[in-house]
């Protein structure tokens, strides 16, 4: 019965698509990010339980399940020598820290549970690392990309529409262990280079404050409220036509 239905990014347009929603009656409006929580910036490493002088990845996620794919960054992390890793993400009943021991890189690996501060933890690192196995969206590489942070991310996470060449990497297989260390170890090896991908990641991010997307929305909402009132009383001018019978706006995520 929806006019139009939201989709949160095109990979979700195109699963709506698939099972037979028309592409016009879809619109695609990203989730949006808070610019002055996640804003670039230095942390004390030491205050986070995090290792000075070390060039740092930051992965972020619900790491009980595979979805996330934590599993495959950790066996990439192993062809990246001086690289280290920050996950966030609860480790009860988690299988990595154990995968982690188990691959000889405990000690490039800090695990350090459901945190609250991750606008700190964010300003803390040097890049972002997220290829999830699959993701409607993705809060956190929209929140890495406002903290000046370049992302590593894959097809099968939907925020991918925002990462361009000048601001990360996209993976087409997210399972691809070479590919994503060749990734890690490009970002890696040039402090400039991800000084100015993080910047062109913020410029991109700030097109999608949550002010923005709610307009969006609005103007989605006043269209669906002007076609209305063209299609139930052609023969009045917009001044005199009554109010509107409300319409549904189906949002997809």
């Amino acid at each position: 019965q929806s006019k139009i239905i939201i989709a949160v990014s095109e990979k979700v347009a195109q699963e709506l698509v698939n099972i037979g929603v028309p592409r016009s009656q879809i619109r695609v409006v990203a989730n949006g990010v808070d610019l002055q929580e996640f804003a670039p910036g230095v942390s004390s490493r030491t205050a986070l339980g995090l290792p000075e002088n070390v060039n740092l990845a930051l992965f972020a996620g619900d790491i009980r399940i595979s979805r996330k794919n934590l599993d495959t960054v950790l066996h990439a992390l192993v062809k990246v020598p001086k690289l280290h890793l920050a996950v966030v993400g609860g480790t009860q009943d988690s299988p990595y820290p154990a995968m982690a021991k188990a691959l000889n890189i405990s000690e490039r690996v800090h695990f350090l549970g459901y945190r609250h501060d991750m606008p700190q933890i964010q300003r803390a690192s040097d890049l972002f690392v997220f290829p999830s196995r699959y993701e409607p969206f993705g809060l956190v590489v929209i929140e890495a990309m406002a903290s000046g942070l370049p992302v590593i991310t894959a097809t099968t996470t939907g925020a991918a529409d925002l990462v361009n060449p000048d601001c990360g990497i996209v993976l087409d297989d997210c399972d691809d262990v070479n590919a994503l260390a060749d990734a890690l170890k490009f970002l890696n090896s040039d402090r400039s280079l991800r000084q100015q991908m993080g910047k062109i990641a913020r410029t991109i991010a700030e097109q999608h404050s949550w002010s923005t997307m709610a307009q969006t929305y609005l103007n989605i909402f006043e269209e669906l409220i002007t076609h209305e009132k063209h299609s139930s009383h052609p023969h009045l001018s917009p001044s005199s036509r009554p109010s509107p019978v409300s319409e549904s706006t189906a949002t997809a995520n």
